[in-house]
């Protein structure tokens, strides 16, 4: 893959008439009647929704967020024709690590706002340092538009591969979550030379199929409840990822057009996939950023790239077996997260495993960044 446009610096700005669009709409919006008990077990309650759509102006500081970014240096590059939004925090230390994070859905650049300052600056003067890059994976946010329809999850670590090696860094760490969990270890398996270690909250080792008598008698208790969580989850929940694997324009273009329709399909994810389970949207995340997060998505117009970036161009390759990269890897499982060790351990090199049962989910960046930032310095400092 080739830079076909130098990076330059890049500042979100968003006119006023978007904004005051998007409130408008919100305000204005037709809501249906609820059903049943107006409760979660058949989507976002239309009390919830109604609360909601009614703060959105007053919960989302929109000029305060932008001016938060512009203190971070943010850029725009192109790798292989599409364009690729990026943040780039240098640490004042010169022997910090660089280190890639990469998001997932319903996800953004901005779920890493939290984390970069413990990353980058750590209050321990001997604690590990980091340079931190954080791209907006293609089809998101501020890289958009997509261009063209084979952005696999190969082809995406491709491309952060070039932007690594683009910003001079010969030797880097990868970490994700959720896709981002892939998109590290495919770094690590296109550029063995580069990479030296991958990093993941979540997502690996995840169980898939009914466990055997076997297999139910090695398990854990809480490895027994990740099985069960996980078929529950298949049983209940897999439907947005039929949808979003297989009519991504048609999501799209609902999303789009309505403010109040993005809202309750991601806020159906923030909640469900947060700790404590089934909180409700003011809790550990928060409203504020559950919808600034929304805002993001919906004034670059990114719910339908964004859905078939992660779901629909790598088509039927889900669950297909990947080569091993051949780098060590760490992983922390927070609460709501459902990988097992040994069935990681049949894809990856794991050295490094942190279990927490009482805290943290989906959103790790967001919901605990602080131990997170310890666990990839913990995992780090013990390859050394």
């Amino acid at each position: 893959m080739t830079i076909t446009h130098e990076p330059h610096p890049f500042t979100v700005r968003v006119p006023s008439a978007e904004l005051d669009d998007l409130f408008a709409r919100a305000s204005a919006t037709r809501l249906p009647d609820p059903i049943g008990d107006d409760d979660w077990s058949t989507g976002v309650p239309v009390s919830v929704l109604r609360s909601l759509l009614a703060s959105w102006r007053e919960d989302v500081d929109w000029g305060g967020l932008e001016a938060r970014l512009a203190a971070i240096p943010q850029y725009l590059t192109e790798i292989d024709g599409q364009r690729i939004h990026y943040v780039h925090v240098r640490s004042s230390r010169p022997d910090a690590t660089p280190l890639l994070l990469c998001h997932g859905w319903p996800g953004s650049f901005l779920e890493f706002l939290d984390l970069i300052p413990l990353l980058t600056e750590p209050d321990d003067a001997g604690a590990r340092a980091f340079d931190v890059v954080i791209p907006s994976v293609p089809g998101f946010a501020f890289s958009m538009p997509l261009q063209g329809t084979d952005w696999t999850t190969e082809r995406v670590a491709g491309a952060f591969v070039e932007l690594m090696d683009a910003l001079g860094y010969e030797r880097y760490v990868a970490q994700g979550g959720d896709y981002g969990a892939g998109v590290a270890p495919a770094m690590g398996r296109l550029d063995p030379e580069h990479c030296v270690a991958i990093h993941v909250n979540g997502s690996i080792g995840a169980p898939t199929g009914e466990p055997d008598e076997d297999e139910i008698a090695r398990s854990t208790e809480i490895e027994r409840d990740r099985y069960r969580r996980v078929g529950e989850f298949m049983a209940e929940e897999f439907g947005y990822i039929s949808i979003q694997s297989t009519r991504p324009q048609l999501i799209g273009t609902a999303l789009t057009d309505s403010p109040a329709g993005l809202l309750a399909w991601m806020l159906d994810k923030f909640r469900a996939w947060s700790f404590p389970f089934d909180a409700e949207p003011d809790g550990r995340i928060g409203r504020r950023r559950i919808l600034e997060h929304v805002s993001l998505y919906w004034l670059t117009r990114c719910a339908g790239s964004a859905a078939f970036t992660v779901y629909a161009a790598d088509a039927g390759a889900w669950g297909a077996a990947s080569e091993r990269p051949t780098q060590p890897v760490g992983a922390i499982m927070f609460a709501h997260d459902i990988g097992i060790r040994r069935l990681a351990e049949a894809e990856y090199r794991v050295v490094h495993w942190t279990e927490v049962d009482d805290r943290g989910g989906h959103f790790a960046a967001m919901e605990e960044p602080e131990m997170l930032a310890h666990d990839i310095r913990t995992f780090l400092d013990g390859l050394d």
